[in-house]
């Protein structure tokens, strides 16, 4: 079946709509970071560049590094970029931009996000790094394709909600487990984690300026929840959308995050940049396995 212009949105240069990558651009395996100066940082660990390019916040470098090939792209911040940036990524494995027709043979895409987050559990080391096992989305974006549910832990929702006074106003949450390949990959080195994916940096991750919360204990709640064996660990905002529509595109992909706040011990790790690059080491390495 033919894709419709208006559905995928091809540029003349023959470069998919809002991130401006040709397929043949694409690695297959590929490091995400939110910001699109965390680009230059983390190319430099690679041995070559083949191809780079940017638009608006979406910045991207193809190269190489012992041998293995790998994108580096930049998402922006929150779920809805995540969704630009799998379809658009899906489109460019598995679509022929000039038939517009999906091709034949599904080719699989090893994905990995590198971000910051926010530690909630007391143990969590201020620095440490923390593998999303499973993440909590609480954007609402996965709830708007069909094929939620397939790949969705149905019961830690209905825990959560029932858990945390779910407000009828917020979005349902949707649990989504990481690929098991990238669970294997990071078990060693990380911390076991179940991550909250928040609609926002201020009041859905249960900041307060000058304006109340929908759930004024939610920091208290999340802390709490416990189920199937995981604890909340940590809050960022991309990791759900990123493990939800990889596993219904059928690509394998997790987030790692290097904790640089501390929710519960009210600190913070102003100068992180020594420890992501770090574990920017740590993802070129076991990405290669």
């Amino acid at each position: 079946m033919r894709i419709p212009e208006s559905e995928l949105i091809i540029n003349g240069d023959g470069t998919a709509f809002h991130l401006h990558m040709r397929p043949e651009h694409l690695a297959d395996n590929v490091i995400l970071v939110g910001d699109p100066g965390r680009v230059a940082m983390v190319k430099a660990h690679l041995d070559s560049i083949e191809a780079e390019g940017a638009s608006r916040e979406f910045v991207w470098a193809t190269g190489r590094s012992h041998g293995n090939r790998y994108t580096i792209l930049s998402t922006g911040i929150g779920a809805d970029n995540i969704d630009i940036v799998m379809t658009e990524l899906d489109a460019l494995a598995n679509v022929d931009f000039t038939t517009r027709e999906v091709n034949p043979e599904h080719r699989t895409l090893e994905i990995l996000r590198i971000g910051t987050c926010g530690a909630i559990q007391p143990e969590i080391p201020l620095g440490g790094f923390v593998f999303s096992h499973i993440s909590i989305g609480c954007d609402g974006l996965l709830n708007w394709y069909a094929d939620r549910d397939k790949v969705c832990l149905l019961d830690f929702e209905e825990a959560f909600k029932k858990h945390a006074h779910w407000c009828k106003h917020l979005p349902d949450p949707y649990f989504v487990r990481a690929s098991q390949d990238m669970i294997d990959r990071f078990a060693d080195c990380t911390v076991k984690g179940m991550t909250v994916c928040a609609g926002g940096f201020y009041g859905p991750q249960g900041r307060v300026v000058r304006e109340g919360l929908a759930l004024p204990n939610m920091l208290e709640d999340f802390e709490s929840f416990e189920f199937g064996g995981y604890k909340i660990t940590n809050f960022e905002m991309e990791g759900s959308a990123l493990a939800g529509m990889a596993a219904m595109l059928g690509h394998h992909a997790g987030t790692v995050c290097c904790a640089v706040a501390h929710r519960y011990h009210k600190g913070a790790l102003t100068n992180y940049k020594e420890k992501v690059a770090e574990l920017v080491d740590l993802a070129i390495e076991r990405l290669a396995k």
